[in-house]
């Protein structure tokens, strides 16, 4: 794959090349700019009566995923995003100049085939072809047996070869989609509105992270990629906005474990006159929505050999519960691998969480809590302060613990406190990690599996024949 080509695949790319100038020796434009797809293969096979019955003609597009057969009768296997049909190329209704072209097609191939729909004696839904047209040429061979748990890291590479051949693995992002979709209707019906706030920032604030730095050219000045959109949001707050959302992608310069990934997206959103109670609860509703969106509308869901029952009452633990007592951000992630059924652990020392509101009855606590499932922290969420000479206190603190080599220890944002100074109404706020939460639900093991493009570090010295393939 990416690693310098054996021989072997070299010639077979060679091979390639040469059929794709055969190709347009037959006067055929390998790449034409329009196709004539009538509709999607999953339509096809849910109409197939009606379609055969009526002898309509269809024009399915898609790979080339198999090619049997030899002689004046071929067979191949077409995938779209939707599935996949059985084309039949019969050199007797094709025509022999057309027949000449589907003997060049290759399996990795786009092609498109018109016809009319029939059933095959073993009951293969197929379409009778009495055209061919090749869509795309693909020049590299796809693998015949893909590297798998031998070669992760190949598979995170190049993760365009892992869609194609790894049909689980594109499952895994349709519910990463379906995910955000669902979270983001939810959050609309509840009356919440989508915004989209800075992603270079002068400050980076909003949570407890090293941030990455750039360059803003424009204005001669380093800036942060956000790790978080906490303060902006809050902002908006004070502005008079009082229930909004943001899908937020944010960075942290931190390492890389099945995690934690630098470069991740969070899911924040930020309610007038709520507290952290109501939101739990809000909670709940917004996690059973999900699972019930990806998991056929049940709502137990098996993760790593447990099943999990999301319809029961989410349990509560406070933080100091956890931890036995030892109110550390260590202890706290040592007790949390315990707990695999949905778990609300709340009430954090202050010291940890300097933006939320102190507990009335005991301010050496904040209103907060975490959700844990299988031991992973999915969602953060508090009373939000709101008192801007506390939060000018709070954020004082947090600058003597950089002051003594705390890099991730928060900054004093000055024009955050002016507009809290304003008046910032009593609000609760929520971060969700978005890709923990489809880890979870997707049974994956890392991170990295259900992001599309993980960064890699640098696999060496590149060759020319990894640089160019084409002529």
């Amino acid at each position: 794959m990416s690693q310098e080509l054996g021989t072997t695949e070299k010639e077979l790319i060679k091979n390639r090349l040469d059929k794709l100038e055969e190709i347009k020796k037959l006067g055929v434009n390998p790449y034409p700019e329009k196709s004539n797809r009538c509709c999607v293969i999953s339509e096809i096979r849910a109409n197939r009566d009606k379609i055969i019955d009526e002898k309509e003609e269809v024009a399915v597009d898609g790979r080339l995923m198999a090619l049997r057969g030899h002689g004046k009768l071929i067979f191949a296997d077409l995938e779209d995003q939707s599935g996949k049909i059985q084309a039949v190329f019969r050199a007797d209704i094709l025509g022999e100049e057309e027949f000449k072209l589907v003997s060049l097609l290759e399996v990795g191939d786009f092609a498109e085939a018109k016809g009319t729909l029939f059933v095959t004696k073993a009951g293969e839904l197929s379409v009778e072809s009495h055209k061919i047209k090749i869509l795309a040429k693909a020049i590299r061979p796809l693998p015949e047996k893909w590297h798998g748990l031998k070669d992760v890291e190949s598979r995170y590479r190049e993760r365009y070869v892992d869609l194609i051949v790894n049909p689980e693995v594109r499952e895994k992002f349709q519910i990463r989609s379906t995910v955000i979709q669902t979270l983001r209707n939810s959050l609309i019906s509840e009356g919440f509105m989508e915004v989209d706030t800075p992603v270079l920032q002068s400050i980076a604030g909003g949570a407890s992270a090293k941030p990455f730095t750039t360059h803003y050219n424009a204005y001669d000045r380093d800036v942060f990629l956000r790790i978080a959109p906490e303060l902006y949001l809050k902002r908006l707050l004070v502005g008079g906005f009082e229930k909004i959302f943001e899908f937020a992608r944010c960075f942290r310069n931190e390492g890389v474990d099945a995690t934690h990934n630098p470069e991740f997206t969070n899911l924040e959103f930020y309610w007038a006159y709520s507290d952290y109670e109501k939101l739990m609860n809000f909670t709940e509703k917004l996690v059973r929505d999900v699972v019930k969106e990806v998991n056929s509308n049940k709502l137990e869901l098996e993760i790593d050999s447990q099943e999990i029952d999301f319809s029961k009452p989410f349990k509560r633990i406070t933080f100091d519960e956890v931890t036995g007592g030892k109110n550390t951000d260590e202890s706290f992630k040592a007790g949390i691998l315990k707990l695999v059924e949905p778990t609300f652990v709340t009430n954090h020392p202050a010291s940890m969480i300097p933006l939320a509101k102190r507990n009335e009855k005991n301010p050496e606590f904040v209103d907060t809590f975490q959700l844990v499932i299988n031991g992973l922290e999915l969602v953060k969420a508090f009373s939000e302060l709101n008192d801007p000479v506390d939060q000018r206190k709070r954020f004082e603190e947090q600058m003597k613990l950089r002051e003594k080599g705390d890099e991730e220890a928060q900054v004093i944002d000055e024009d955050f406190l002016k507009a809290m100074e304003y008046g910032m109404p009593p609000a609760a706020g929520w971060g969700m990690g978005i890709d923990r939460f489809v880890r979870v639900l997707t049974n994956s093991k890392t991170l990295r599996e259900v992001l599309f493009f993980p960064f890699m570090r640098p696999e060496g010295k590149i060759t020319n024949n990894q640089e160019t393939i084409t002529k």
